[in-house]
């Protein structure tokens, strides 16, 4: 238990990879070209160039942007839908679409290499490579 308590302030110290989230809906620049969000009836359409390539249920538009190093773009996102998180990955066309499979209410997003961990109210969760785990203690520390 002390474990994860301290993973959790560690992450809590060490911020420089959280995002705060974001209800912009665009246009934002990214490597793949320009990123839109829509409202068409109760679902927001993800656009690239003013080409759709996803569809989510949400009350609201909630996001999470990884902004990469080169001109400042988004290179990936997270974003909160109703039926749990789903991944943009924007460095390639067409974009990588990664949905979480699990429902939970993302806080904070921490963007670690290939992988993104959130906090949410059920605790702590990794996706990568299209898998959500929830996180256990461990001796890994986020920042």
């Amino acid at each position: 238990m002390t474990r994860l308590l301290f993973a959790a302030f560690a992450a809590t110290c060490f911020a420089t990879c959280v995002h705060a989230q974001s209800t912009e809906s665009g246009p934002l620049a990214t490597p793949a070209g320009q990123l839109q969000f829509v409202r068409v009836d109760h679902d927001y359409v993800a656009m690239l160039d003013k080409e759709s390539f996803d569809r989510f249920g949400a009350n609201t538009l909630t996001h999470f942007d990884d902004i990469g190093n080169a001109n400042d773009t988004v290179s990936r996102t997270l974003v909160q839908t109703d039926s749990g998180p789903v991944l943009y990955d924007l460095r390639r066309r067409p974009p990588l679409v990664q949905r979480s499979g699990m429902r939970v209410a993302v806080k904070r997003v921490f963007w670690q290499g290939d992988e993104v961990v959130m906090q949410s109210s059920q605790g702590w969760f990794r996706l990568k490579g299209g898998v959500m785990t929830k996180l256990q203690s461990s001796k890994a520390i986020y920042h």
